[in-house]
């Protein structure tokens, strides 16, 4: 196969492409963890998990 010029370039973009979408949906995340932890919701999370487990093992 003979890559020419126009799809090197090609592919570079595409995979600049996929970089830009990683990162976005990557700070998308970390935005919304931010957000949870700052309503207070890792408390929440934390307490369930906590009563989770205890149901789990029969202690609680």
């Amino acid at each position: 196969m003979v890559y020419t010029g126009a799809i090197k370039q090609q592919e570079a973009m595409m995979f600049m492409t996929k970089k830009q979408a990683q990162l976005l949906l990557l700070a998308a995340g970390v935005l919304m963890l931010l957000f949870g932890v700052w309503r207070g919701e890792a408390d929440t999370v934390f307490s369930k998990a906590i009563r989770l487990c205890m149901e789990c093992v029969g202690i609680g």
